[in-house]
């Protein structure tokens, strides 16, 4: 079985891909999203996130939004500004931010193998989520978002990709964080081969951000097969698109977490429960961790650095192992009364890339009562719990820079 396959990418002219790209659906409400494709026509925004074009207050999961969607994109098509790839093709993605440069390659990936586990998962799905994205997919007859793929490094991949580096990229664009985007067409039938021979010898590949996105591939080729007599495995549906970087070139950046309330606790009785399973240091500014056990903690308009000083108390678990669950299984859950972060909406996440103001903005106006910041999880962390076929809690890691919406779209039907 082969993991990974070329396609047809449906992908903007040359000329249109600065107009038309746009951030992944799911790092923007609405209101941002309404906002940043003002005076856009061609943002894939009016795809991703249709309900800018509809009523204010359309509830994203409404029957109205994933047709409008459908109708914008079609649209699109018919207006040259999205066309379909004539030749299957890999598609050479290079990203460079704050000076570090990541190179991967865009491609289908198999939803068979996902299935049997050699795409490997490390989180649960929500089922609005997961529902949501079902519909959106079904409604478009494309998938429209990548699922971001990472591997354990291997040169020989690398060397293949460098060497396909040839002349001008059909695309070079700067993303709304600063990042840069290029892309390079691989169509030759040997390079492809290459490309995906040593992939296979890989084994396996990990989900790196996009479980709802592949979950809700996975289901829609599960009902098309239902309905297709003539079901031989090589459709479009049977591939869910994706884009897949080494492991040792993805930058993964803190999650950190907010909480609204303090379940009884004043903030001394809170300090003195924290004290049994932590040092705590008073800070006079921010602090931001520097190594793994290590957290920072706003409360009442003070910062605090916490150390973990029970590693013995923890098991070998790579879950276990993670801050994410030593802040849980130490603070959150026993301290301040929240056992399912998944569904209790005491608990917010605060992706990094915000910055640690943005946890002194939500304490300080009262939405939230305590913040913590925490050491990023490291890559090889997610490796291990996926490898174990284990799962981690839920917005253990934010990936920086995000693959962009609308450079290559992959339409199943």
């Amino acid at each position: 079985m082969l993991l990974i396959s070329p396609f047809k990418a449906l992908r903007p002219k040359q000329n249109n891909a600065s107009e038309v790209i746009a951030p992944p659906y799911d790092v923007l409400d609405s209101k941002e999203a309404k906002e940043m494709a003002k005076g856009k026509p061609y943002s894939f925004l009016h795809i991703s996130k249709p309900e800018i074009d509809l009523e204010d207050g359309i509830n994203f999961n409404d029957k109205k939004v994933y047709k409008k969607g459908a109708e914008n994109l079609s649209n699109f098509i018919k207006e040259g500004i999205l066309f379909q790839e004539e030749e299957e093709s890999i598609y050479l993605y290079e990203i460079s931010m704050n000076g570090k440069i990541q190179t991967g390659f865009g491609c289908v990936a198999s939803i068979e193998a996902y299935e049997e586990n050699l795409i490997k998962k490390h989180e649960y799905t929500t089922p609005i989520k997961e529902d949501d994205r079902v519909l959106n997919i079904k409604e478009l007859g494309a998938q429209t978002g990548p699922v971001l793929l990472t591997y354990k490094e291997n040169k020989q991949i690398s060397s293949i990709l460098e060497k396909n580096k040839i002349g001008d990229p059909i695309y070079n664009v700067i993303g709304p964080d600063s990042s840069n985007h290029k892309i390079w067409i691989i169509n030759k039938k040997k390079e492809i081969e290459k490309i995906i021979n040593e992939v296979n010898s890989l084994g396996k590949l990990f989900i790196a951000d996009g479980h709802h996105r592949s979950a809700a591939a996975s289901r829609v080729r599960n009902e098309k097969i239902k309905y297709n007599k003539n079901h031989n495995g090589s459709e479009n549906y049977n591939f869910f698109l994706a884009v897949a970087f080494p492991h040792s070139e993805m930058t993964i950046l803190d999650y950190n977490r907010i909480v609204l309330g303090l379940n009884g606790y004043s903030k001394e009785g809170l300090l003195t429960n924290i004290n049994k399973n932590f040092l705590i240091e008073e800070k006079d500014k921010p602090y931001k961790p520097r190594k793994k056990n290590e957290f920072g903690m706003y409360i009442n308009k003070t910062w605090y650095h916490l150390v973990f000083k029970e590693e013995d108390k923890i098991s070998n678990d790579p879950v276990k192992l993670l801050d994410v669950s030593i802040l849980h299984d130490f603070i959150i859950s026993p301290l301040l009364g929240i056992e399912d972060e998944r569904r209790d909406n005491r608990i917010g996440f605060v992706g990094g890339a915000r910055g640690l103001k943005e946890l002194e903005k939500k304490v300080d106006e009262g939405s939230f009562d305590i913040a913590f910041s925490l050491f990023p999880t490291p890559i090889e962390s997610l490796i291990d719990v996926a490898d174990a076929n284990e799962v981690m809690p839920p917005k253990s890691t934010w990936f920086e820079p995000k693959l962009l919406d609308g450079l290559i779209s992959h339409k199943i039907d």
